[in-house]
């Protein structure tokens, strides 16, 4: 039997759930507080129907206290969101998640769900937007890590595997870029280096977190809130929607315009032959660079000059690189290639062959475009650290690789292509979202149509 008590504006109901191992029983408990536009004889009404419910749901085994804090719960959330048997959430996607709940919990992960409100996570979000906040300081090299190296005689490689990073983030510190401190810790540790001797922390950082991010907290906090009400119906309702989400600006697409796309082709062939042609096959066609990264060669067709879109390459600390389906059903597509793309490809095809027998019985045989050295499936963040290091050497605006997928899409619709064909061509669900993403390329083109109408239907002009 059920029993209910008063707590203030609040009802607290409890209920058996049986008896553990030793004997002690299992009280699961509730908290419910009723509107204040109920009558007496409509409150008694509901808190009776209410804890009923909650009684059964008890006896069922379907019910998690309410009681439980929430980091707790976060952690169960996320542990049904890697299971097998469910529809497992994106390893990035996880990855992320993770990443926010270690702020979210240290604010909020304390407080029972029961007694989590609106001004708990109102005054997370407002901390979130203060200066400082930020604990991604970066920290820069100060030796020569190259010298270091060839004088230990040790490979990158070998450190990257060694020190368990990827290979891109050892390369970026031996070009002098910047790196977290957990990666400048790991090389010092490999190396019997000191890390304040070796790196040098970059005093700009930990400053304010984007918009973006803020909205981040909030979307997964509500997300997990939405969580306890629907499926275990720990809450009555989500606090997080009595608080306003953070304001985003939305950010303007980079990308290059027709000249500066020009002058970066122009750049690019005097560059190595596979970044030069990975780069190329992103403003080609505007696929992504996880799809790109999963391109092998039976996806190709040179002779009828189509691309197959079915799969993605990506990865994770936990994963290290593996492949998965794309963002979405409508992401798997067959678009067009353009003559230059397939003259690209059959000459890439045959400097890969050429790279394949120079490497010999070190080469590890698969279909994929994109390979490091001995043939294994590279590593998505090199193509996009070696564009970031092209992109400095160049004087090219500071773009970054994705921007290549906006460029494709904003000279297609400036060049007056249909909105429905480019939507497709990029695997977008839908339309809406292209139309939302590339708002400045169609108005550009709304003008230049409106331009064109005049010229057609102004009888002045036609005398002129």
């Amino acid at each position: 039997m059920a029993t209910i008590r008063k707590r203030g504006k609040s009802y607290q109901i409890r209920a058996s759930a049986g008896y553990d191992s030793t004997g002690q029983q299992i009280v699961k408990a509730m908290t419910w507080t009723p509107p204040d536009s109920l009558t007496p004889k409509q409150l008694e009404k509901e808190l009776n129907r209410i804890t009923v419910d909650f009684e059964r749901r008890v006896e069922n085994g379907q019910c998690i206290d309410s009681n439980i804090r929430f980091s707790e719960y976060a952690e169960l959330w996320i542990k049904r969101g890697e299971a097998e048997g469910e529809k497992p959430l994106a390893p990035k996607t996880m990855d992320r998640y993770k990443a926010l709940l270690v702020r979210i919990n240290a604010a909020i992960g304390h407080i029972k769900l029961c007694d989590l409100q609106p001004h708990h996570i109102r005054e997370f979000l407002d901390n979130l937007k203060e200066e400082g906040i930020r604990e991604d300081i970066t920290y820069t090299p100060a030796v020569d890590f190259p010298a270091l190296l060839k004088k230990r005689k040790l490979t990158r490689p070998a450190l990257a595997k060694t020190a368990h990073l990827a290979d891109s983030t050892v390369y970026a510190a031996c070009r002098g870029g910047s790196v977290s401190k957990s990666t400048a810790e790991s090389m010092c540790s490999v190396l019997n280096l000191k890390l304040k001797d070796s790196f040098t922390p970059n005093e700009t950082d930990g400053g304010k977190l984007s918009d973006k991010t803020v909205l981040h907290h909030y979307r997964l906090i509500s997300t997990i809130l939405n969580s306890a009400v629907v499926d275990d119906q720990a809450l009555l309702s989500n606090p997080a929607k009595r608080v306003r989400p953070p304001h985003c600006e939305r950010v303007e697409a980079q990308y290059l315009d027709e000249v500066q796309a020009a002058h970066m082709i122009e750049l690019l062939s005097k560059e190595p032959m596979q970044y030069k042609t990975m780069v190329l096959l992103l403003l080609y066609t505007g696929m992504r660079r996880g799809e790109l990264c999963g391109l092998e060669w039976k996806d190709i067709d040179l002779d009828n000059r189509t691309l197959s879109i079915c799969r993605t390459s990506q990865y994770t600390p936990e994963k290290g690189i593996f492949v998965k389906g794309t963002k979405t059903a409508s992401s798997v597509r067959t678009i067009k290639l353009p003559e230059i793309a397939v003259n690209l490809l059959r000459k890439y095809r045959t400097w890969q062959i050429e790279q394949r027998l120079a490497v010999g019985d070190q080469w590890e045989d698969n279909d994929r475009l994109y390979t490091s050295w001995n043939g294994k499936p590279a590593h998505p963040d090199t193509l996009t650290s070696w564009f970031e290091d092209f992109i400095n050497r160049t004087d090219l605006p500071k773009i970054h690789i994705h921007s290549l997928r906006h460029t494709n899409a904003t000279l297609m619709i400036a060049g007056g292509e249909d909105i429905r064909t480019v939507s497709r061509r990029l695997g977008h669900a839908q339309v809406t979202t292209t139309v939302n993403t590339y708002t400045h390329a169609i108005q550009s083109a709304d003008a230049k149509a409106a331009e064109t109408l005049e010229n057609i239907l102004d009888p002045m002009k036609k005398r002129a």
